[in-house]
């Protein structure tokens, strides 16, 4: 036997793997090492030419027999057994010999006066002039890469600070010089005091929010989901500081009528629907969709009739046209893409400015800092988050986040986001991702600090889980949760916007969507001929 001491005077040891298919039924292919000893300056060439022995073979002898609990085995399988912890054993063993073999030969290398003759010292000399001259190379080239990026980051900021000045002052030139004052203060826009070199212009959202300005009533708005319509129930909600009712006529159509009985000003949702028509709790006067009074109890009929507005029902959402100007013909869908199911339905009340609850939802860049026990828990915060988006367009994607958003005016935001499970980020764009979650925001003004909200999730995998029990108090719980860790941000922007504070003082560049929405808002309440991105909403109803 060829031992560890005798190999030491072996200027080269080869290592050469091999394989070996073990003949027992079941046991597969396994990597083997073979180990040769030449005791040749030439080796490598002389090994082309003759035929040579290994000095041992390191076989893998596979996996040992599987034992079941609570089997006894034969005679046969106990040998089989035995055998193959004994072919384990000693395959460990030439594994560790091996290893201490081809140390050792590294000691050799270099201690041994045959191999240390096999490489001068001239020869080591230059080659340690070579590595030097090499990592010199490497530093330049690392120099010169950091020196491109520090110079492409300044440029970035650069198009970024351009194109948040260009959307600004787009949006300041909706207006004449000679209005700019009188602009309402929630949705104005003042020069920003600073260096004149910047003529960095910042959006005015501060003070108190004024009555809303009536053009922003002349949309279509959803106000409740079909769903929670039922023949013998009503919906109150609040539309513009304005009280209304929602219920179904005798043509099972919804109707939209003000929540305030012509008698006494008593309020109709506390009473009830018959046939159609809706029965003040007071003195039972009815009210039809349309707002004629059919019914007064205990009195001559008179020919009374209360305010009501456009209603339509399209998709599985009611929608009412609170404005003055006549209605346009169409209504935009906001039913989610092809493949998705809708699992959720969600109405809540929040105290908060409509404007300021969607300049939320259009702002992705918060997530990893607000959303750290929901949604976004895990997310790494990237060095950049951009919104990218047409030119002129209220929708596109966020990078590095694969999710897209739309703001669908007056009030709608819709999103799709990649995921492979809830809550969890996948791949670099929606196309990336096999499953996905759509969402539906709808925002409705119910008043100056108080908004309806109107939330919508569908999802393109797993249909089954609409069935579960109980599943729609699950989604409930989350969105509530989700939401929550906006709310307590959001009020207390709304609290120092009350007093004064300006909510929009430094746009940067993910701040483009919410920016958008402010000049298009603020051109509509100025009653511009043309809204901006109006081909865009023109396109998407």
């Amino acid at each position: 036997m060829t031992t560890v001491a005798s190999l030491s005077l072996v200027p080269h040891l080869l290592i050469k793997p091999s394989f070996r298919c073990l003949s027992r039924k079941g046991v597969g292919r396994y990597g083997g090492i073979k180990v040769y000893a030449v005791l040749r300056n030439d080796s490598a060439e002389y090994l082309k030419d003759n035929h040579w022995e290994a000095l041992f073979h390191v076989d893998d002898p596979g996996p040992r027999v599987p034992i079941e609990k609570g089997k006894f085995l034969d005679a046969k399988q106990a040998l089989d057994v035995v055998r193959f912890d004994i072919q384990y054993c000693d395959w460990r063993a030439r594994q560790d010999l091996l290893t201490i073999m081809v140390l050792h030969n590294k000691v050799v290398e270099v201690l041994n006066p045959l191999a240390r003759d096999f490489k001068s010292v001239g020869n080591l000399r230059k080659d340690l002039a070579g590595l030097q001259e090499d990592l010199a190379k490497a530093h330049n080239q690392l120099y010169l890469s950091e020196s491109r990026v520090s110079s492409a980051l300044d440029k970035l900021a650069q198009m970024e600070t351009v194109v948040n000045e260009r959307l600004l002052s787009d949006g300041s030139a909706f207006a004449a010089t000679a209005d700019c004052a009188s602009l309402d203060p929630s949705t104005s826009f003042t020069p920003r005091a600073g260096p004149k070199k910047t003529k960095r212009r910042s959006l005015n959202i501060s003070g108190p929010v004024k009555p809303y300005n009536s053009n922003l009533k002349n949309f279509w708005y959803p106000v409740a989901f079909s769903s929670d319509l039922k023949d013998d129930t009503m919906v109150p909600i609040d539309c513009f500081e304005e009280q209304w009712v929602i219920f179904r006529g005798k043509d099972k159509r919804p109707g939209c009528v003000q929540n305030t009985c012509a008698h006494r000003a008593c309020p109709l949702d506390l009473g009830s629907v018959n046939e159609g028509r809706i029965t003040c709790p007071y003195h039972g006067w009815e009210y039809s969709t349309d707002g004629k009074c059919e019914k007064m109890p205990s009195t001559k009929m008179l020919n009374v009739r209360i305010r009501a507005l456009p209603c339509f029902e399209q998709e599985g959402m009611v929608w009412i046209w609170p404005g003055d100007d006549t209605p346009t013909p169409t209504i935009p869908s906001l039913l989610p893409p092809s493949g998705f199911t809708i699992h959720a339905e969600i109405v809540m009340e929040l105290p908060v400015e409509h404007g300021l609850l969607l300049d939320n939802l259009l702002d992705l860049a918060h997530a990893p800092f607000t959303h750290t026990s929901t949604f976004a828990k895990g997310w790494s915060v990237p060095s950049f988050v951009k919104f990218l988006t047409p030119t002129s367009g209220l929708q596109g994607y966020w990078d590095p986040y694969p999710i897209d958003m739309e703001f669908r005016p007056p009030c709608m935001v819709l999103s799709t986001i990649g995921i492979s499970k809830p809550g969890k980020l996948e791949g670099k764009s929606t196309q990336q991702c096999s499953t996905h979650l759509h969402q539906l925001h709808v925002c409705l003004p119910s008043s100056r600090s108080k908004t309806r909200l109107l939330y919508r999730m569908s999802l393109d995998f797993a249909p089954w889980i609409k069935h579960i029990p109980f599943m729609h108090l699950l989604w409930s719980h989350f969105a509530e949760k989700v939401l929550n860790e906006d709310l307590r941000l959001v009020l207390g922007q709304q609290e120092r916007m009350n007093n004064g504070a300006n909510v929009w003082n430094w746009p940067v560049s993910y701040d483009k969507l919410g920016i958008r929405y402010r000049l298009w808002r603020d051109a509509v309440e100025r009653g511009v001929d043309r809204l901006p991105f109006s081909n865009q909403i023109e396109s998407g109803s």
